[in-house]
């Protein structure tokens, strides 16, 4: 699930037309929860296409490069729980995954429901880039 946090200071004013005036303060912020589409019935190749491209288009540079060159490496031999379980963990915001990935939990902490996340842990073990390689992003198809 996403959270979409929309600071009201910038727009008091039209917020107020929308809602009654006592209902919002100045410096309030709405939170709004946007579910994962549902995908029943998802051909698994359908979905590992999907889960490259989301891996790949997360609109902040440090989690595509990660996330690409884990889905590169790593997504054509998932099996369909594994692919299920990377498509939740897509579904988290971009930079918690990003600081679980790298470990940083002072500045995000682990939900108990990724603590023994085999697709977190793989992701853990890439972001230590221990061959020290220089990333890139991987072509997509």
């Amino acid at each position: 699930m996403r959270f979409v946090t929309i600071p009201m200071r910038s727009s008091i004013q039209v917020a107020r037309r929308t809602f009654h005036s006592s209902v919002l303060r100045a410096n309030t912020e709405v939170v709004i929860k946007v579910e994962p589409i549902a995908r029943p019935n998802e051909p698994v190749e359908n979905k590992r296409r999907r889960l490259l491209y989301q891996s790949r288009k997360r609109g902040i540079l440090e989690s595509d490069l990660l996330l690409s060159t884990f889905a590169d490496k790593y997504l054509a031999t998932m099996t369909a729980e594994e692919l299920e379980e990377y498509d939740k963990l897509l579904d988290e915001p971009d930079w918690d995954i990003y600081y679980w990935a790298t470990r940083n939990f002072d500045v995000t902490p682990l939900p108990d429901k990724w603590r023994d996340s085999k697709i977190l842990a793989r992701l853990q073990e890439l972001s230590e880039n221990k061959e020290n390689n220089v990333l890139r992003m991987p072509d997509l198809y």
